[in-house]
């Protein structure tokens, strides 16, 4: 083992670290968006088994300087992308639901190679798995509600989306992203996050911070935080031992996971205005409040698509599906072992 004070051994550290902000900041911006894994792009990156190992060691007070600067920079970078686009993307998914819902399914289904690169050759274990996983996910679309955000001040519900998030996150097959959807969490936790950043840095031109806006945003960010990282500790570790102990049927599932996410990724749906009489986040529309209630609160209705639109959309799927394909082989596509 190199010493750390040896020229190599920072020479290595730094480049550890660059390769960890590179696969955090994907990461970041993979758990922004419903229809693509963070687990994948891990994995894509190349850091995905150091990231792993590393929160096992971690979680059982095993400190090496490795997995430590590695750790470092894939949570602070990931964190940093969160931080600083959850209210681009949270736009962009509200105002252009259809474009950005063909991204992620081509995005979701480019990471099928890379899973099934670990997972091949077929057999009965891999097939069952697979199609558990793809149960359960057409089952969370099913159940899925209409559409709209929940209610954001349940604290229980921000809590377990906070831990189904970060579990997601994790796992190279299903996103965080499209969890906090099923669950109807996805717009108002982005805004919560673009909240806090606007509070932090101010709304621009010059603008101070405002710490009032920062602890209205903490009733969300802090049962939020905190289960982020009981999820990640306690997935992190299931994770590994089902892949040591259950390789093939863990695999599979994972990629049942990836198919299914695309079940409820369906691009031609937009929101519809609510009418007077409807209940929508717990509350009778009246001509009152009527115009209270933000588009991504409202109601998604699905709508036939032109023939344009439909050829762009498959479009936007081929370009999500090279860009993850390419990542991976940059990366290498190692596996999770």
């Amino acid at each position: 083992m190199n010493d750390p004070a040896t020229p190599e051994a920072e020479s290595t550290s730094i480049a550890l670290f660059v390769r960890g902000a590179i696969g955090g900041t994907l990461m970041g911006l993979a758990n922004l968006v419903p229809g693509i894994s963070g687990g994948t792009m891990l994995l894509a990156a190349g850091v995905y088994p150091g990231f792993i190992a590393g929160i096992a060691e971690v979680t059982t007070l095993r400190f090496r300087s490795r997995s430590i600067v590695l750790l470092a920079a894939i949570i602070s970078s990931a964190a940093l992308a969160i931080l600083l686009l959850a209210g681009t993307v949270k736009g962009l998914v509200v105002d252009h639901r259809w474009i950005m819902y063909s991204l992620f399914i081509g995005l979701t289904l480019g990471g099928v190679p890379l899973v099934w690169r670990m997972a091949r050759p077929m057999s009965a274990s891999l097939a069952a798995g697979a199609a558990a996983g793809f149960a359960l996910m057409l089952l969370m679309t099913l159940t899925r509600g209409a559409g709209g955000a929940a209610d954001e001040t349940n604290v229980l519900l921000i809590f377990l989306s906070g831990m189904a998030a970060s579990s997601a996150m994790i796992l190279p097959g299903i996103s965080g992203g499209y969890l906090l959807l099923i669950l109807g969490q996805y717009e108002s936790i982005l805004g919560t996050v673009d909240q806090l950043k606007r509070g932090l840095l101010g709304d621009g031109a010059g603008s101070a911070a405002d710490f009032s806006v920062v602890l209205d945003a903490m009733q969300v960010v802090i049962p939020l935080g905190i289960g982020v990282v009981l999820g990640v500790v306690a997935v992190s570790n299931l994770l590994k031992w089902l892949l040591d102990h259950y390789r093939k049927a863990t695999l599979g599932a994972l990629l049942g996971l990836l198919f299914g996410a695309v079940v409820g990724l369906w691009p031609f749906q937009q929101g519809e205005p609510p009418s007077v009489g409807e209940t929508l986040k717990g509350v009778v529309v009246n001509d009152e409040n009527l115009s209270s209630f933000d588009p991504e609160d409202w109601r998604l209705v699905s709508f036939t698509p032109g023939t344009g639109q439909a050829g762009s959309a498959l479009g936007l799927i081929a370009l999500g599906f090279a860009a993850t394909v390419g990542i991976g082989r940059i990366g290498g596509g190692s596996s999770p072992d």
